[in-house]
This record gives structure tokens, sequence and C-alpha cells, in this order.
């Protein structure tokens, strides 16, 4: 018999300010705790989605707080199953949920849910030597020539030359690829997570659809919640690990670029979800939810999704590389200049869509674990090996975008967040409506007219679904940061605001 919301709540407690932790019995078969941050604020549209839940509401996504528990009876899974103050219901895994399986154990899995249908979306940041006081007189002019020069919307095909062996070559080569093309500086991949390209790719097991997809839309933004953003230095919280990123001062001109591995890596997690049906079936793995689909990570079905998704990551950075090139020259044509001298180097890449192998401590001892992230950015402190030498006092820089209209931060890693989440933190603001209910609610026209008002300029290939990506839609993105920041998984370094958008 269902329980009743009052029930539900005796499984979830709180364990500090921020963050609360869920109980074994939650959830059938749950091998560990469940814990999500959240503050005052954000709590209330956790419990709120587990209330209207209990009342017997059907369809859509199960609450977050039940996906949370559920990832946390997947086999093989260490320590808790966490998620970050942007979570929300996603399919299988909520989106804002990261969880670690130990490689060591033959019965630990690896699922397409845990990463996401957007292999590798992610977040790149751009500084300039431009100040606002430069950009402001030319802001449509500028607005307009990099609508002109990145292709965006449903569908929108690249304006980068692409041969089918050029895919295979940048399915498996990454950012390397764009450094021999000529579209990246070789300093681009030392600001880049994995050095913009995982090694264990393998084009061979994606699937021709998902190569036919993909071939024609590298270098394109796509729709949805990405992105190309004219942001501004709002403000600096820490000026030591902002000047090692070369933000000097408030008011300097930023490039943010938000986008992923567009059709291809769609058609990577729907073959994948297939062939682990399959293997679950055969290897008798019981999950929760049935979209939990996953595969014991050495078997076969396992190794294939592994390859093919690295490939599928390495085709994200290649796609973000190539959006950097057309930014890069549309800043240029503008200012008539050179990227060079406008100084539009790379801050730093990072991944929200992702699984990766890596070393964490667990109960005292050195393990390799499969990490998935979705909706979830690795955050390293400082002194950490896997991070640029120019970031190793400051820790590694994390991007937070936020929603249309409003502020972006960059943040940095900490020890803190190594210990209790794995070195991971949040990604956005996460949504607070569904994309149908934001349709049903607001009016494109508003939307639009609150960014004049804002004086935000703005070029979108469909307006009628900017409703979808209005702020109004998501949670705030200040109180998801601030959450991460008093919790101690990461550090307030830098506030951006948006001057000008491009959406798909």
């Amino acid at each position: 018999m269902p329980r009743t919301y009052q029930e539900e709540l005796k499984y979830i407690e709180r364990v500090d300010d921020y963050c609360f932790r869920i109980k074994k019995e939650f959830q059938p078969n749950m091998q560990v705790e469940g814990e999500f941050y959240a503050n005052s604020r954000l709590q209330h549209l956790m419990f709120d989605e587990l209330r209207i839940h209990s009342k017997g509401s059907v369809g859509g996504f199960l609450p977050a707080v039940k996906q949370i528990a559920n990832v946390a009876a997947l086999p093989g899974i260490v320590k808790r199953s966490i998620a970050l103050p942007d979570v929300h219901s996603g399919y299988g895994f909520a989106i804002g949920n990261m969880a670690a399986f130990d490689m060591d154990n033959p019965e630990a899995v690896i699922s397409p849910g845990g990463v996401g249908f957007d292999i590798n979306c992610g977040v790149r940041l751009l500084r300039t030597n431009l100040f606002e006081g430069d950009v402001a007189p030319v802001k449509e002019q500028l607005t307009q020539t990099l609508f002109d020069h990145i292709p965006v919307g449903v569908g929108s095909k690249g304006m980068i030359p692409m041969s089918a062996r050029d895919l295979e070559e940048a399915l498996e080569m990454g950012m390397d690829w764009s450094l021999r093309e000529g579209y990246i500086w070789a300093e681009d991949k030392e600001h880049c997570e994995e050095y913009g390209r995982m090694l264990q790719a393998d084009p061979t097991k994606v699937s021709a659809r998902a190569k036919k997809r993909g071939l024609p839309q590298l270098g394109t933004l796509g729709a949805g919640n990405h992105y190309a953003e004219i942001q501004v230095v709002d403000e600096i919280f820490n000026k030591q690990a902002a000047r090692r990123m070369g933000i000097d001062e408030v008011g300097q001109v930023c490039v943010m670029i938000h986008c992923g591995s567009r059709g291809l890596g769609h058609q990577v997690a729907t073959d994948a979800l297939t062939e682990m049906e399959r293997a679950m079936r055969r290897d008798n793995i019981v999950v929760n939810d049935r979209q939990l689909a996953c595969a014991r990570i050495n078997s076969e079905e396992g190794q294939n999704y592994l390859k093919a998704m690295a490939a599928a990551a390495n085709y994200a950075w290649v796609n973000r590389s190539s959006m950097t090139f057309l930014c890069r020259q549309a800043f240029a044509k503008l200012f008539h200049s050179t990227p060079d001298d406008l100084d539009m180097h790379m801050i730093y890449d990072v991944s929200h869509n992702i699984a990766k192998i890596e070393q964490h401590m667990v109960e005292g001892r050195q393990k390799t674990l499969m990490l998935h992230r979705k909706g979830a950015t690795r955050a390293f402190p400082p002194n950490h090996p896997l991070i640029p030498v120019d970031y190793q006092l400051t820790g590694q820089p994390v991007l937070i975008g936020g929603t249309m209209g409003t502020c972006s931060y960059v943040l940095t890693g900490t020890d803190k967040g190594m210990q209790r989440t794995f070195g991971t933190t949040c990604h956005g603001a996460g949504r607070a409506y569904s994309r149908a209910k934001s349709r049903r609610n607001l009016d494109y026209l508003t939307v639009l007219e609150n960014l004049k008002q804002k004086g935000i300029s703005i070029r979108v290939a469909s307006p009628k679904l900017v409703m979808e990506e209005a702020p109004e839609s998501y949670k705030n993105v200040t109180d998801v940061v601030d959450t991460c920041h008093g919790a101690g998984i990461s550090d307030k370094c830098i506030k951006l605001r948006p001057i000008a958008v491009i959406k798909g």
C-alpha cells in the first residue's frame, strides 16, 4: 500500500543546514543511503514534489527524492547516492544526481540514465580584454554577428567542413582533431576537462544512425537550454583565483557556450538502452525503475557503451571547439582585430553529463570508481593532479550556467567537496517546472519583453519556445550556488551577468 506524505517524511532526516539524508528503508533494495543538498527555499520544491506524488498523481517522472533512492539501490554503488541543489526529475537518474560504482566489484554497473541523452553536455568560458563600455555601442551588431556565425535551432547544420572520415577521426581524437585542423589554440586543450579527449573512445561502437545524425550537426548550438551568451563580470568573490583565470576587474566581457553532443549523443544513449535491457535479463540485474537500465561495467554491453559514450564526449568537445572558433571569428570581425589581440583565451571547459573512471578515497582506502555525473560538474580541489598547472593553487574552475537572462557563476573546487561528493558540485539552476507547464503558463512575448527591459539583446531561432527556458521555469541559480558554497563543496569566485543571448 502506498505511503502517505507524512510516512514518507520519516525516512528523510536533516543532516545540517544544507544537507538531507534519505534512509536505506525509503525504497526497496537500497545498498547505501541517499543524500541531497538544499537550502530553506530549495527544499520546499523537493518536498512539494514528493507530497504531490504521495497523493497518487500519475504520469511524468518519479519525484527526484525517489529517483535518488532508486539509484542507491543499483549494484556496486559506494558511499551514497548524492544530489546537488539543482536536482530535478529526469530519465532514470534525477538531473543533478551523481553516483560512484566500485570498479573492483564484478556486480557494479554503468547506466546510460546516469549520464543522460546529451552526452558531455557542458559549458565553456572565454575571456576577453574588452569591457562593457567597449561592447555597449555595438551590442546589437555583435549579437547579430554571433547569431550569424553560430548555427542554432533544432535540425541546424554546421558551417565546419566535415566528411565521414573527418567524423571518425573527431570521435576518436576529440580536441586533438580540432587542434590539427586549426580550429583551436594549443592551450585550449590544457584548460579542458580530460584535456578534451577520452582515450577509451572507439568510433566503431557508435552506430551508423548516430553518425548520420552527428555528421551535419558539428559546430551547431542546437535548441533547448543550450546557448551562447556575452556576459560581463558583475562581482568578484575571490580576487586571487579570478586573477589566475585572467579576470582582473568588474565589467570585463566574457563569452559562455553551453551545448553538447547533439543528435549523435542522443542516439548513442538510445542504442545502449536497448542493448542493456537484454543484458539485464541475461544477468538477472534487478532495478527499482526500468529507466535505470544498466549493464555490468565489465560486460560486453557495458564496455561497448563506455567506448561509444567516450566517442560522443569527444564529439561534444569538438562541437564546443568549433563554436569557439566561430565565436572568436565573430568578435575579430566586428572589432577589426584578431582573437589573440582580443585576449580570447579559454578559462575552462567542464562536462556535466558524463561517466568517468576516477580515483577516490572510500572509507580510508583509495578505490577506482566509475563516476556517473548527470547534471553535475566535476570540482577538483587545489593541488589535484588532474587540473591544469594554472589552477593548482586555486582549484579547478567550475562553470555554472544560469538560465536565459539570469546570472552565471564561476566556482572553484574544494577539499571538502572531494570528501563529501567525490569532487562534484552543481551544474546550473535546475528546472522548477516542466517544459509543458512552462509553455502553458508563460507567454513568449512577455518573456522577450522582460529580457529587453533588462537591457539584454537576444537572438532566438524559435521564439515560441523561449517560455521553456524563461527564468520562471527554473530554480534561482543564486540559491543553488549559495547552497554549494555554504555546504563547502565548492567556493564562489566570479558572478557573471548576461548582456546578450543566442539561443535555438
